[in-house]
């Protein structure tokens, strides 16, 4: 029995969904054109130590509570289109290789799982863990986050909930994997039997060489 885990964002994705949904809507004229450049500021300012992801998750979410129910369905759906032909061939074979040899899959990612949900549809993952956001009285996004953010030191304890409501713990797998781009998802690296590096940044690139971990593609220059 093997466990196959999966962060989403430069790693099953070579990109950051939070910004591709934010300049999909300002595309859309859902949110200003400048948008984009808001949300850069935000990651950035969070990689600086300068804000925490309670600060880029609202960035992201809350201005969709403007938006009704039908609205918001109808926007995911052309997302998850227009993101279709954005998935690496690479990273599709390799959920595709996991799947095929029978072993559980799940996407364990710190995006919001409104934006996560598409990107799990297009590669056929259906176990999801990700950020929860907290809804307003018409069920939208209201900014806020329920519970711990699936994010870095988080992730190896949203695993252990989502294997305890199944019968299942970590140990009992045969063999753990966990794909990352980055050292803030060192605790759930660490915790698996198999931990890769994919297109890690540089401080994940230096403890993957320390310690003998795999790396697929090419390192990035910065955390962003």
């Amino acid at each position: 029995m093997r466990l196959a885990l999966f962060d989403l964002d430069h790693t099953l994705i070579p990109f950051d969904s939070g910004m591709a949904w934010t300049g999909f809507l300002a595309g859309q004229g859902v949110l200003p054109a400048d948008a984009p450049d808001t949300y850069l500021a935000w990651c950035r300012r969070y990689v600086a130590g300068q804000a925490d992801i309670h600060d880029v998750h609202r960035a992201t979410v809350a201005p969709l509570a403007a938006l009704s129910a039908p609205q918001l369905q109808a926007l995911l759906q052309a997302f998850q289109a227009e993101m279709a032909p954005r998935l690496p061939a690479d990273m599709r074979a390799l959920v595709a290789h996991h799947q095929q040899q029978g072993d559980l899959c799940a996407i364990v990612t710190a995006t919001t799982r409104l934006v996560a949900e598409p990107f799990a549809r297009l590669f056929g993952i259906e176990q999801l863990l990700a950020t929860q956001p907290t809804l307003d009285a018409c069920g939208l996004p209201d900014g806020g986050i329920e519970g711990a953010p699936c994010h870095g030191p988080h992730k190896p304890a949203h695993v252990a909930a989502w294997l305890a409501a199944r019968g299942q713990a970590l140990q009992q797998f045969d063999q753990s994997f966990f794909y990352s781009d980055s050292a803030s998802d060192l605790p759930l690296l660490e915790a698996v039997s198999h931990p890769v590096a994919v297109r890690p940044e540089p401080r994940l690139l230096a403890q993957a060489r320390l310690r003998g971990w795999p790396v697929q593609g090419v390192s990035r220059a910065s955390g962003l």
